[in-house]
């Protein structure tokens, strides 16, 4: 070997400087594809908001519609909330072994995922919000048109959260643009929430009930014209909410399609920037097994498992609280609103949070803000309380919404470290992430509409026993703050601490210039 060709490659244990000159226009030109212009990371987030948008509306008011409106017993309504969650959880792994399986196309390997599926969860999103005329066959159709739903909303969201490590390679404009998304995300159930709220909300006011409940109990009490007069009235009333259901799901499905081709005509997908082309994707069981073999990431996965569990219990029950636990029909759907705008304006605060005294922390802080006044509500149920409850209970759901999409890309960072020859495991860790807490919320909301079963719920009733108030309490209270302390405690033993990160992304930004390098060496010897 001659003089000149040791100087210019880089000794053990010293930095890269001495090949930066005669690469630095492709070095440069990486550095500057790491950044992402306001516009993309505007367009890569409103392509999050209509899964929220829409998951925001079955979230709060998909029990009390099926028990209500479609009029189902809670029996059969616990199973269509469980087995639909259930099917979609075990979608998911089995949409992101297609996605790892997919090629690249001009518009990326993701992108046509999202794109394709898009006008499919409209129909489907449609139909979960129709009542058919027969009556035997509600259960079915609502079990069919949920798991049909599941499975096309995930064909939208695993390729959508795997985008996230597609856009840069830099972990800072990673979590700029996990912070426009979760931002939007919160603001997306917000609207979804507000749409569905404030369209449906006069089908479940006071004034629509009769005097007495109109179930088979209480048809004896009055005279004959009086009975026929509740059944008219209770009628009308289910014609007018049947009706005021369907416009909420036409407005949502808009919504929908417009927030997809927004993200279509903004986003650009890139390739894996961290390896070179020649190396082979690894097979999806394998890949699978490394994922299942990595320590923070199960950490992660089973700490926010518990998290989404609580928050979930808490959406969906929310409604159904405010209706017959405490005097607040009138008023649930501005205190279900006072939630998201609260969380909306938190997003920004536990950005600056997280990047200030670290992620782990800022877990820490923000999820345990719910338990007290959750506690607090069920306690002292009045308007004033549950507003204060509802400004604090949101910054929480903004903790719980941002912290876990921000720290995953960390998990993933490290995970590539240990694996350096490994491509292809994004759609893993996304889709078994979603699985998990997919299944685990659907284990919860099953459970906790058979409870209200057991409790003698009242199908369509306006006023509903004791029972199943006091059930209610301990669905909003007791068992969302059992399950975030579960959770927090699991994340004490999260490894990835703000040094870890630094330090990872030290190491991947050295990686990814002999990369460079290595590519550029092998385009000269093919090119003498």
């Amino acid at each position: 070997m001659t003089k000149g060709e040791n100087v210019s490659h880089t000794p053990a244990g010293k930095p890269l400087k001495p090949p930066e000159p005669s690469f630095t226009k492709p070095l440069h030109q990486t550095v500057l594809d790491q950044k992402l212009s306001v516009c993309s990371k505007l367009c890569f987030a409103i392509g999050g908001a209509p899964n929220q948008v829409a998951g925001s509306a079955t979230a709060f008011f998909l029990q009390i519609y099926l028990l209500d409106v479609a009029q189902i017993n809670p029996f059969q309504a616990s199973m269509v909330l469980f087995i639909g969650k259930a099917w979609g959880a075990v979608s998911d792994p089995v949409v992101g072994f297609f996605i790892t399986k997919s090629k690249w196309t001009r518009i990326g390997r993701l992108m046509p995922w999202m794109v394709g599926c898009t006008p499919f969860v409209v129909v489907s999103y449609f139909y979960l919000w129709f009542v058919p005329p027969f009556t035997n066959g509600r259960f079915i159709w609502y079990l069919g048109f949920y798991c049909l739903y599941q499975t096309l909303i995930t064909c939208f969201h695993v390729p959508y959260s795997a985008l996230t490590m597609f856009l840069s390679p830099d972990q800072k404009e990673r979590d700029s643009a996990t912070a426009y998304r979760m931002t939007m995300e919160v603001l997306g159930t917000l609207v979804g929430a507000a749409i569905q709220g404030q369209i449906v909300a006069s089908a479940h006011t006071l004034k629509n009930c009769p005097q007495h409940n109109m179930s088979a109990s209480h048809l004896g009490n009055g005279s004959g014209a009086e009975i026929v007069k509740r059944i008219i009235h209770s009628q009308d009333f289910l014609s007018h909410a049947k009706e005021m259901y369907m416009i909420a799901a036409g407005v949502i499905g808009g919504v929908f399609l417009i927030c997809t081709v927004v993200m279509f005509l903004g986003v650009k997908e890139r390739d894996d920037p961290y390896i070179s082309k020649t190396e082979k994707q690894i097979p999806f069981h394998k890949g699978f097994i490394l994922v299942m073999r990595h320590g923070p990431y199960l950490t992660l996965t089973a700490a926010f498992l518990f998290i989404s569990v609580a928050i979930q219990l808490v959406q969906s029950n929310f409604v159904l609280f405010c209706t017959h636990a405490v005097d607040l029909r009138d008023h649930f759907q501005n205190i279900v609103l006072t939630i998201l705008v609260s969380a909306v304006v938190s997003i920004p605060l536990w950005q600056w949070f997280l990047e200030r005294f670290g992620k782990k922390k800022a877990a820490f802080c923000g999820i345990t803000w719910i338990m007290p006044f959750t506690v607090m509500l069920v306690f002292i149920p009045n308007l004033v309380v549950a507003y204060v409850v509802a400004v604090s209970s949101g910054l929480s759901v903004a903790a719980s919404l941002l912290l876990p999409w921000s720290m995953l890309p960390d998990v993933v960072d490290d995970f590539r470290l240990a694996n350096p020859c490994c491509k292809g495991y994004e759609a893993i860790f996304y889709s078994f992430y979603v699985f998990f807490t997919k299944f685990a919320a659907g284990i919860s909301l099953g459970v906790s509409t058979l409870c209200l079963e057991f409790a003698g719920y009242d199908t369509g009733a306006c006023r509903q026993p004791a029972q199943v108030a006091y059930t209610l309490k301990l669905l909003i209270g007791a068992a969302p703050v059992a399950f975030i302390i579960t959770g927090l405690l699991i994340l004490l033993l999260y490894p990835i601490s703000e040094d870890v990160r630094l330090r990872n992304k030290l190491c991947l930004e050295e990686l990814r210039k002999q990369s460079c390098i290595s590519s550029r060496t092998l385009e000269d010897l093919s090119n003498p």
